[in-house]
């Protein structure tokens, strides 16, 4: 197939370019950090125990490093899907983040400024494919810049989507009462770890090149707890956001993938009709009629949770005196519905910058319980140093 096949020529214009905003209407609230955890399968007690977070650095209920992209309309993708691709789809493909040190409390208001960065068009499974990447500057009411994402977003034909599922991963594998126990006491694992650190430091003299993270497991994934995800980030609920407005078909999503998903006009007309969840791009998640059509075999997952879980992953090892800096996700393959995510990390290397700040630099797998690759990247992890 050749890239002519693929129209990318619309979107040199707006490369560099800011895309129009989207801001939340009200300071954020803890439970708006609350959902969030919970909904990305992270038990970690300084995020939604009170008293808990009381006793940590910060005195307070703090929200993860993941946080920041719940509060994107886009889940960070506004820059990396700017201009026409006539009848085409889209997936995520990647996130990379930058991490400064704010962090973000209830009461916070927080901003995004979007930037198209960059695309490119190469040859996958779905035929030739756009590669399109943007930029996220998250500040809070202060100015602080919190952190950077530049998020990659595959675009491809539309035809090219639907012709390459496969029929044989259209039924979920199906879990014994005996498998789900076993399950539960292995998820308990990671979670066990998060109790056992507490609010304790994690040494960076303690940990040695070729130490392995400890394994985190959770799933099966299930149309209710995507749904879950999708309920976390802020923009799904009705009137938390001034909403930019979005033409999808301008966009050459096609027609049943359209809809008004994120409609400003709509929202006060009739919001049903502009939910994600039920109508427009979002709803191939839910609905394997959809996913089908987008190359899914069944309901899947969202690429920035997946990102979430990253981040989360390695920042819960850390410790809440640790900070996950960078790290870099290419993702391969969705968090299908009955499958479980695990999780696993390695430590490569250990470093000294100028500034003295000291990192473990990590590479992280995500895969299913077959061993299939959902996502791999690296990332780099600052811990705090022994006194003397």
């Amino acid at each position: 197939m050749s890239e002519a096949i693929l129209d990318c020529s619309d979107l040199d214009q707006y490369l560099g370019k800011t895309v129009e905003s989207s801001p939340i209407r009200e300071p954020l609230g803890n439970t708006d950090i609350r959902r969030w955890v919970h909904a990305m399968h992270y038990p970690n007690l300084v995020h939604f125990d009170r008293d808990y977070a009381a006793q940590s650095r910060w005195g307070r209920l703090v929200a993860p490093q993941s946080f920041p992209v719940a509060m994107d309309e886009s889940h960070g993708t506004a820059g990396a899907c700017l201009g026409r691709i006539p009848d085409s789809h889209l997936l995520f493909a990647g996130d990379e983040f930058w991490h400064y040190g704010p962090r973000i409390f209830g009461g916070d208001v927080i901003s995004n400024e979007r930037i198209a960065h960059d695309y490119t068009v190469k040859e996958t499974g779905f035929g030739p494919t756009c590669f399109q990447r943007g930029d996220n500057y998250y500040r809070n009411q202060h100015g602080e810049l919190i952190c950077k994402q530049r998020s990659t977003a595959l675009r491809y034909n539309a035809a090219a989507g639907g012709a390459r599922v496969d029929p044989a991963q259209f039924e979920e594998p199906e879990w014994s009462d005996d498998e789900i126990e076993a399950l539960e006491a292995r998820k308990f694992t990671w979670i066990k770890m998060l109790h056992d650190l507490g609010h304790d430091e994690r040494w960076w003299d303690d940990v040695a090149i070729g130490d392995q993270l400890p394994e985190r497991v959770f799933g099966p994934h299930s149309v209710a707890s995507f749904t879950t995800e999708w309920r976390a980030y802020l923009f799904t609920i009705w009137g938390t956001i001034d909403r930019r407005q979005i033409d999808m078909e301008a966009l050459g999503f096609t027609r049943e993938m359209a809809g008004h998903e994120n409609d400003p006009v709509m929202e006060r007309i009739n919001p049903e009709l502009t939910d994600g969840a039920y109508y427009g791009p979002s709803r191939g998640h839910l609905f394997p009629r959809y996913a089908r059509k987008i190359g899914m075999p069944r309901a899947y997952g969202y690429g920035a949770s997946m990102g979430s879980w990253i981040t989360d992953y390695l920042a819960g090892w850390a410790g809440e005196h640790g900070m996950v800096v960078h790290s870099i996700a290419n993702y391969r393959g969705p968090a299908l519905s009955g499958d479980i995510t695990i999780q696993t990390a390695e430590v490569t290397d250990k470093s000294i910058e100028e500034d003295g700040r000291h990192l473990v630099h990590v590479k992280h797998l995500m895969q299913n319980q077959n061993g299939v690759k959902m996502c791999l990247g690296t990332a780099e992890i600052a811990l705090p140093v022994r006194p003397g």
